[in-house]
């Protein structure tokens, strides 16, 4: 079974936020579960109680407790270990669109959640759980996409190769291109979004909005590049989002604070005034991914939109078969 590790704070970490760090070495700790962990006091810096933006300083010693995703099935009782039901195996390779003895690149379908919370037990972090009973070690997530998002996503298939796509992913070596249909037409056609940005919370759950004056210690810095691939003004447009950081909901959020919000987010203003036929579903989905191999060579994987998409392209007349695969 895992133990508490301790891990010292590199002369070039100092002055890195306690998340970035995570984010950098363990890629698989969402926000909200490094929010547990420290407030529960179970992440220490130091010796002593931190918060996800406590600034490190170099020599300093990081506390991090037994993970989650640290328990190999090896390590559970035997009743606990299930391998994949045959439904969970045609799900899982229906969404494979890539693998060789390192990674799986997957299309995940919208509506389907990459992590458990409360309310859901269907997942995929479950499904590696099963893949780890066939495997003998749990595939690991490297990032993640929005329950409500589709398109690429990357697992890796060992421990070793997590961690070295983690730092790529952290060193922006990886080039992720979204698509999207928005209301309205932005403008300029192309540009740079650069709006920090915080979570406020909501009856509704957590959203991400601009940060305001005096919130300069927790916000976290967001930039989007976007341009406008095609459209049918004044009512909608067909965006390439392409992320320079990776906050939670950035990309939604940054179109509805320029005035575009994307369709069918529910969060953000996109279900106000969808045009009659649309499924009243989240029009975002993480196109083409680009990465260093972790062996060799070059990784560049498109995933086709969902059904809904290609519905609501039709429906406005734009035609994404002009791209080939890895284009657009």
């Amino acid at each position: 079974m895992s133990e508490v590790k301790r891990h010292v704070v590199a002369a070039e970490e100092a002055g890195m936020r306690l998340d970035r760090w995570f984010r950098l070495h363990f890629p698989q700790v969402t926000f909200a579960y490094l929010n547990k962990l420290t407030r529960t006091g179970q992440v220490r810096v130091g010796g002593a109680r931190a918060k996800t933006n406590t600034r490190l300083e170099a020599e300093q010693e990081i506390r991090v407790p037994p993970l989650a995703f640290d328990t190999r099935p090896a390590d559970l009782p035997k009743a606990e270990v299930k391998p994949l039901s045959p439904q969970e195996r045609r799900l899982f390779d229906s969404m494979v669109i890539h693998e060789d003895r390192d990674v799986y690149v997957l299309n995940k379908p919208p509506g389907f959640a990459v992590q458990g919370g409360t309310k859901t037990h269907r997942h995929l972090d479950g499904l590696l759980m099963g893949l780890g009973a066939e495997l003998g070690e749990r595939p690991l997530l490297v990032h993640r996409l929005d329950r409500d998002t589709s398109g690429v996503i990357v697992i890796a298939k060992r421990r070793s190769v997590a961690a070295a796509l983690g730092k790529l992913f952290a060193t922006r070596a990886v080039k992720k291109t979204y698509w999207a249909l928005v209301q309205g037409v932005p403008k300029p056609g192309q540009g740079r979004i650069e709006v920090a940005l915080i979570k406020a919370k909501g009856p509704e759950g957590d959203r991400m909005r601009a940060s305001k004056t005096g919130e300069e210690e927790d916000e976290q810095r967001a930039v989007t590049h976007y341009a406008v691939i095609d459209k049918a003004p004044p009512v909608a447009a067909w965006v390439s989002l392409k992320p320079v950081t990776g906050r939670q909901h950035q990309l939604r959020a940054h179109m509805a604070h320029v005035g575009t919000p994307i369709m069918g987010d529910e969060k953000y203003g996109g279900l106000e005034a969808m045009p009659e036929g649309m499924d009243r579903k989240l029009h975002l989905h993480a196109r083409r991914i680009i990465f260093p191999h972790p062996r060799e060579g070059v990784i560049d994987i498109s995933a086709p939109l969902p059904e809904h998409m290609l519905r609501s392209f039709a429906l406005f007349g734009f035609d994404p078969g002009r791209f080939e695969e890895g284009e657009g």
